[in-house]
């Protein structure tokens, strides 16, 4: 299992929209970034994922799991650009900010840390780890 970080703005796709999806989950669509296209034809059925807020939140505020593996986007008809489908696990108990996470020297070398823009990313399994603790899951 590999693990990833779904970057969202709230006033367009919110945690509680992924939640109400339900376990059907919905397309991570409208990317448009070469690098975040190619992280999702890298994963697979069952990849987690960190489901993160980017505007005033700035935090990790739950677990997605992907449910569809990279397909062509729906939002477009350029064959260029596809997406994944990921569904909703878990909320957070306490979200995670990124100034927490920048706070942390175990996560120094964080995509999120290095390149902030970058829509979907990956997470190592120890970045993982430890934004589950800090967010209140056991992992």
């Amino acid at each position: 299992m590999r693990y990833w970080l779904f970057k969202s703005e709230a006033s367009t796709w919110s945690w509680e929209d992924q939640l109400g999806k339900g376990d059907a989950g919905e397309e991570w669509n409208g990317v448009r970034n070469y690098q975040a296209r190619n992280f999702m034809r890298e994963m697979a059925l069952g990849d987690r994922g960190l489901f993160y807020l980017s505007q005033k939140e700035k935090a990790a505020v739950g677990i997605v799991e992907v449910c569809a593996e990279a397909h062509p986007d729906s939002t477009t008809d350029d064959a260029r650009w596809e997406c994944v489908d990921i569904r909703a696990l878990e909320t957070l108990p306490s979200p995670v900010t990124l100034e927490q996470i920048k706070a942390d020297p175990r996560l120094s070398e964080m995509v999120l840390v290095k390149n902030s823009r970058l829509s979907v990313q990956p997470v190592t399994e120890e970045e993982w780890r430890i934004i589950c603790e800090m967010g209140g899951l056991a992992t």
